[in-house]
């Protein structure tokens, strides 16, 4: 099968069943990171993800990893975490802060597809009221959290990031509580890690995401980012 180059002009994507075996999900080359682009991306159920010197590449795995907010695991030790952790939690007070720290160098590699004209992109999304994040902060200083978008009542969550240890792990927690309490049906967490799968994501088929894309995207729902969620299981 042909892997299709995007035009920059044209903002569509070829069929997700077009995309290829091996690299598993490989469905798109090229197009730009704008954020009308980006938020057709999600829409039709592809994400972008590449190394900085290489071209574009849009992915739709099968089968997807995501996570039914109903069906987060807490373990006992996150817990009791929660209750007495020095860590406090906020919602969409510090985006830009949130997408630059998880874009910097991990441990494991130094390339990142976090680039300038991408968080550029994202903080326009967020500005737009579809791009959110989670800080996770400790004494002032932001040492963890997350970002991702909402599109109806589903969330694509994208990329995290952890200074200290359980920072991220504690600020998704309370980004599901939260998104479950307002409705929202599925997370999509793109790919499989263990981390993700010891909080309860599974795998699904790409078809299966995709039927939860057409219909619940468009479906109206309000969440209150300035509120913090209380924990309760």
């Amino acid at each position: 099968m042909t892997l299709a180059l995007l035009a920059d002009e044209n903002l569509d994507f070829p069929p997700l069943e077009n995309a290829l075996t091996e690299p598993n999900g490989l469905l798109a080359v090229g197009g730009d990171l704008s954020p009308e682009r980006l938020e057709a991306a999600y829409r039709h159920g592809c994400f972008p993800w590449f190394n900085m010197d290489d071209p574009i590449l849009w992915w739709s795995p099968d089968p997807r990893m995501v996570l039914f907010p109903e069906k987060l695991h807490v373990s006992r030790s996150m817990l009791k975490l929660l209750k007495k952790s020095p860590l406090e939690i906020t919602f969409d007070k510090a985006f830009a802060a949130v997408i630059k720290a998880c874009s910097e160098p991990r441990s494991y590699t130094d390339q990142t597809w976090i680039t300038k004209d991408m968080q550029q992109a994202y903080i326009t999304m967020h500005n737009k009221g579809l791009a959110h994040s989670v800080e996770v902060w400790l004494e002032g200083q932001l040492v963890g959290g997350l970002y991702g978008l909402l599109l109806g009542r589903l969330f694509f969550g994208e990329s995290m990031f952890s200074r200290v240890s359980n920072a991220s792990k504690l600020g998704f927690i309370h980004l599901v509580y939260k998104l479950r309490d307002a409705g929202v049906v599925l997370i999509d967490c793109q790919m499989h890690t263990t981390h993700l799968h010891s909080l309860g994501a599974e795998l699904i088929a790409r078809q299966k995401f995709a039927n939860y894309l057409q219909e619940y995207q468009n479906q109206s729902m309000t969440i209150d980012w300035q509120c913090s969620s209380g924990i309760v299981v």
